[in-house]
């Protein structure tokens, strides 16, 4: 006669349920490898997206503000000839934009000629002038006033009211 290995009755349960979670584990875990897969996906896109939405926004305006065709289109306009490589312009442009912040419903433009490309170049010649320098264009376009060097956000607040008004 054969001897029988005797077989505890709760090793063979332990034995039957490790057989049974090792034939549900990979269904499980490839259940949750898409999930996870699915949710880093989603966030992907979501980063992704939301970066070439603020990328694309920050170009379109940046167009938008170097666009000097906008000088004289029935809306006063404020030109600032500008440096991009000069401390004082980038100073001059902190400023000019804090003051038009405090101009509340003014109807305004504002647009950047850079001297680096020959549209700006051109634009400062016209007029003779350098960089670190603002031109003030009343609606129909025709140069009212000329700031010359680094100004206050008020005292531009100032000039900007007056030209708005027509006083300047």
């Amino acid at each position: 006669m054969k001897k029988h290995r005797k077989t505890n009755k709760a090793q063979g349960r332990k034995s039957r349920s490790a057989k049974d979670r090792a034939g549900t584990a990979p269904q499980n875990e490839g259940r949750r490898s898409f999930l996870k897969l699915a949710r880093n996906l989603a966030i992907g896109i979501g980063v992704v997206g939301g970066t070439g939405y603020v990328f694309a926004s920050n170009v379109r305006n940046t167009m938008h503000e170097h666009d000097l065709t906008r000088v004289g289109n029935g809306r006063a306009t404020v030109v600032q000839i500008h440096d991009p490589n000069c401390s004082m312009c980038l100073a001059l442009q902190r400023e000019t934009r804090k003051a038009l912040g405090m101009m509340e419903d003014a109807e305004l433009d504002y647009v950047v000629a850079n001297i680096r490309t020959d549209k700006g170049q051109t634009f400062a010649n016209r007029y003779g002038v350098q960089h670190v320098t603002l031109l003030l264009f009343d609606k129909n376009g025709e140069l009212q006033h000329i700031l010359e060097g680094q100004r206050g956000a008020y005292q531009l607040r100032n000039a900007f009211s007056e030209l708005v008004s027509g006083r300047v």
